[in-house]
């Protein structure tokens, strides 16, 4: 069963990674190696400490109508 997770703000979508992240056994030096950042950045993502930048896009596209969702497999899938 897949988890929905509907991203509204840069804390939505740090804890959509974390989910996917955690579907997959990951820790998150695991994924920080993976993608070529520290881990305490990756830290920083998941509990949603994330640049203004990405806060104001993710406000312009929801002005615009836009929704944006994230689906998380089980860690099953």
């Amino acid at each position: 069963m897949k988890q929905t997770i509907r991203v509204n703000t840069g804390a939505d979508l740090g804890r959509a990674i974390a989910e996917l992240r955690s579907a997959r056994s990951m820790s998150q030096a695991q994924l920080a190696e993976l993608v070529g950042l520290s881990s305490n950045y990756i830290s920083k993502i998941e509990t949603g400490r994330t640049s203004s930048i990405l806060e104001h896009e993710l406000r312009v596209l929801r002005r615009l109508g836009a929704t944006i969702t994230i689906e998380v497999p089980s860690a099953r899938s």
